[in-house]
């Protein structure tokens, strides 16, 4: 489970310090052009979250793995082979499609066979290889490159996928009896949605989430250039990238210690204000030293902005479901496919704004970690909490 958990964070993450050399030799005219590799794979990923959680619910857990599976290891061939740019956003595209199946079917597998402590104890360790994935991701695809082109780190994603695939099959047996299945309705899903866009803490934190994640989505398309080209890192890129995935793996802990302590509202509100009074903060700083600040602030900055982040998503996440309990499945599944649409179009705005300097990207953090404040604020305005 947590290794097909894990294959978005590393078909994100590994590509990161191929994405000039990728870009070089498929003709880019644009710097910031390469940036679309990360998005491309978050278009499919949004779509496939729509589709896999209900199908799910009526063929079983197994069959839409295996599809997504196959999907994404058709995507990662043509990625491999990409003669053109285009077909290497194709690719994504397919890879991102794919993945969302064990990335959302696997919660519910989980949840078919264990609930209680025994759920927890599963998820803890999902979660934690999940939160390392992302650390050593980029080191990979830099060891891969320190030997091979670009081209390989795809065939690593193949190879990877194959085990995980072979290894489902021979350990997994299905969770959801027939019994237990619902008939699969697109009605059901438009009732969802509408659903989730009538209720006003369900849309409020799912458009919270949106704006965090899109400032989050910013960084994963400009890392490359800011760590690499602006500061210069070259192959040290991995070791920064990684110092800042840690942040989050650690506030993720933090916020397990205290939320029940202190809620999630409160910890949501604290961690958005530090992170707007940092951003905003080290805006005008950034801004006087011309948008290229020393590197160690740079890191200081975003260990605490991404600290930040830490509490919050899975916060967010976990307040804009809790209404819809009566239809939890598929209310994940509509209430990821739009937050992650939404982050897709504001990560691509911040992405693209990238000009040589950090001012796009912490101006970004800045103003949507106030509108996400607000939108907070104007969500939870007048409802009756317990």
């Amino acid at each position: 489970m947590a290794m097909l958990t894990s294959l978005v964070a590393l078909s994100i993450d590994a590509m990161l310090p191929a994405l000039s050399n990728i870009g070089a030799d498929l003709g880019v005219q644009r710097e910031n052009g390469t940036q679309l590799i990360v998005s491309a794979l978050f278009v499919g990923f949004a779509v496939g979250q729509l589709v896999y959680g209900p199908v799910s619910d009526s063929i079983g857990r197994k069959t839409p793995i295996y599809v997504g599976l196959g999907l994404f290891m058709l995507g990662s061939i043509l990625s491999m082979i990409a003669w053109s740019f285009p077909v290497m956003l194709a690719g994504r595209v397919l890879q991102g499609f794919g993945a969302a199946a064990p990335r959302i079917v696997t919660i519910a597998l989980i949840r078919d066979k264990y609930e209680g402590r025994a759920m927890a104890r599963i998820m803890s360790f999902v979660m934690a290889v999940f939160i390392l994935v992302p650390m050593i991701a980029p080191a990979l695809g830099q060891a891969v490159l320190l030997v091979a082109n670009w081209r390989m780190i795809f065939a690593l994603l193949l190879t990877l996928s194959l085990i995980a695939v072979i290894w489902f099959s021979i350990r997994q047996p299905e969770t959801l009896l027939p019994s237990q299945r619902t008939k699969f309705s697109l009605r059901r899903i438009a009732a969802t949605v509408g659903e989730v866009l009538r209720d006003r803490c369900a849309l409020g934190y799912t458009i919270a989430s949106g704006l965090v994640f899109g400032a989050f989505l910013g960084y994963l398309n400009s890392a490359q250039q800011i760590f690499q080209s602006q500061f210069s890192l070259g192959t040290q890129f991995p070791l920064y990238f990684g110092a800042l995935a840690l942040t989050l793996g650690c506030a993720s802990i933090f916020n397990a210690q205290l939320v029940m302590r202190y809620g999630m509202r409160l910890l949501s509100w604290r961690a958005l204000q530090t992170m707007i009074v940092v951003s905003t903060g080290f805006l005008v700083f950034a801004w006087t030293a011309e948008g290229v600040p020393p590197l160690w602030t740079f890191m200081v900055w975003g260990s605490m902005t991404f600290f930040c982040l830490g509490i919050v998503f899975g916060n967010f996440n976990a307040m804009a479901i809790e209404s819809l309990g009566h239809i939890a499945g598929v209310a994940a599944a509509v209430i990821g496919s739009l937050a992650t649409t939404m982050s897709l179009l504001l990560g691509l705005l911040i992405g693209q704004a990238y000009d040589g300097t950090v001012l796009p990207l912490v101006g970004g953090f800045a103003i949507l970690g106030m509108t996400s404040l607000l939108t907070m604020h104007l969500t939870d305005r007048g409802v009756q909490r317990p």
